[in-house]
C-alpha cells in the first residue's frame, strides 16, 4: 500500500496520529486490550525518546499526538502497531484476527499522520482528541472517559499508564521545526501542482 502523502517523517513537528482497527472491530471496549496497547504505547514513549502529548483510545481506532525525537513517525507509528498487535493477538480468541492470507491482522495498513507547528492547531487537535469520547456518546463528560489522556493532561490523575509528557519538545526541535516546514511547504506544493 502507498504511503499517504501527509505522513512524511518532519523532525521537530508534533504529529496528530489516527489508526484504526482492522474492519474497525471495536477491540477497545475490552479492558484488558487497553491496558495492554496502553503498556505498548508507554514503554514505546520511554524506549525511543518520544514525548506523548494527548491520547484516546476509541472503541475502534485512536488518535496520539506525538513527537518522536529522531522525527520518523512512519517508524515510531509502526512499532507502535506491531508490538501492540503482537500483545493483542496473544489475548484474542485463536483465529480473531485470522485473515484470508493466512495472517493475522489487528490494524489497518495504513494510518494518517498530520504535522502540527502552529499553537492554534495543536490545541484544535488536543480538544479534539479529549472530546472525543464525548462525540461518540461513550459518556457524558470528557473526565470521565476512562482510556484517554484528559484526566493526567489536566492533572486530575497520576495513574502511570495515562501519563502525558508536560515538556512537548526536545532542545534542538527548534532548528529542526524550521527544516520541516520548508520540507512541508514543499511537499505540498508538490502534490497540488498535479
Amino acid at each position: 500500500m502507498a504511503k499517504k502523502w501527509s505522513n512524511k517523517n518532519l523532525p521537530g513537528a508534533l504529529h496528530f496520529v489516527t489508526g484504526n482497527i482492522n474492519n474497525r472491530r471495536p477491540i477497545f471496549k475490552i479492558e484488558e486490550n487497553c491496558q495492554v496497547f496502553l503498556e505498548e504505547l508507554q514503554n514505546l514513549r520511554k524506549e525511543t525518546e518520544c514525548k506523548l502529548i494527548a491520547f484516546v483510545m476509541m472503541p475502534d481506532h485512536l488518535h496520539l499526538i506525538v513527537n518522536p525525537k529522531n522525527g520518523d513517525i512512519q517508524q515510531w507509528t509502526g512499532a507502535l502497531k506491531s508490538l501492540s498487535a503482537k500483545r493483542l493477538i496473544k489475548l484474542a480468541p485463536e483465529g480473531f484476527y485470522l485473515q484470508p492470507n493466512g495472517e493475522n491482522q489487528v490494524w489497518q495498513e495504513s494510518f494518517k499522520a498530520l504535522p502540527l507547528w502552529s499553537e492554534w492547531m495543536i490545541w484544535q487537535k488536543i480538544n479534539y482528541i479529549h472530546n472525543n469520547p464525548l462525540k461518540g456518546n461513550l459518556v457524558k463528560s470528557a473526565k470521565d472517559y476512562r482510556w484517554t489522556s484528559f484526566r493526567y493532561f489536566y492533572k486530575l490523575e497520576f495513574e502511570e499508564h495515562l501519563k502525558v509528557d508536560e515538556e512537548w519538545w526536545f532542545a534542538d526541535d527548534v532548528r529542526k521545526l524550521s527544516v520541516a516546514m520548508a520540507e512541508w511547504d514543499e511537499a505540498l506544493k508538490e502534490k497540488y501542482k498535479k
